[in-house]
């Protein structure tokens, strides 16, 4: 793909962590995220891995859903790759809390003293989230594309919470129905976060962002 003029691609899942292993230089994303969707060549040849999909989320939800996370607490479904590729960003934007929640308590745990130097996080299982409550719950498992939803208690969301969906459909996901179920002041899907994070990938490929308002 280089060899013949390419200036850089974007790797989706399965793959994403067997092209951070292949690039020779990470951003610091990428690093802590032990995930690339984003490779190109730099001036001395090098493969060059990026995560463009953490600050893709963060730029939909600012940028143009005009939400805030700065003081919020942020509840985070899921400990895998999609997980590790947005709570640098999110953790960015100073939220008072984030709290991976995960099956195996374990996996969430490790993931929160991976990111710990970056923000106020913390892990625990699903079964640990009663009595709890957010201003923000991001649902980054597949379970989605499953028609499945996480074991979630009644309860999570304060009043005017947001809840967005790293999937996405033609349909309103499963877990945007919940979300709008228990009242939900925004319920969003990943389709904002996927134009987002390719315009960041396309900016680090041609040096130009490409204008994505009212896409």
């Amino acid at each position: 793909f280089f060899y013949v003029g390419g200036k850089g691609l974007n790797i989706t899942v399965p793959f994403k962590q067997e092209a951070w292993a292949l690039a020779a230089v990470q951003s610091d994303h990428a690093r802590l995220a032990e995930a690339v969707n984003t490779l190109l060549l730099d001036d001395s040849g090098r493969l060059c891995g990026h995560n463009t999909d953490g600050p893709g989320l963060v730029r939909d939800i600012i940028m143009n859903n005009s939400g805030r996370l700065l003081g919020q607490r942020i509840l985070v479904l899921g400990a895998g790759g999609a997980t590790r590729g947005i709570l640098q960003p999110l953790l960015e934007e100073n939220p008072a809390e984030i709290v991976v929640a995960n099956r195996t308590h374990s996996k969430a745990g490790i993931l929160a003293q991976v990111f710990s130097s970056h923000g106020c996080i913390k892990g625990c299982g699903l079964d640990d989230l009663s009595g709890e409550s957010f201003d923000w719950v991001i649902n980054a498992t597949a379970a989605s594309l499953q028609g499945e939803l996480p074991d979630l208690p009644a309860g999570l969301l304060r009043k005017g919470a947001w809840c967005y969906d790293l999937m996405y459909a033609n349909e309103p996901t499963i877990f945007c129905k919940w979300a709008r179920q228990e009242g939900a002041a925004r319920a969003i899907d990943g389709l904002g976060m996927l134009v987002e994070q390719a315009a960041e990938a396309f900016l680090l490929w041609r040096g130009i962002r490409p204008d994505t308002a009212g896409l």
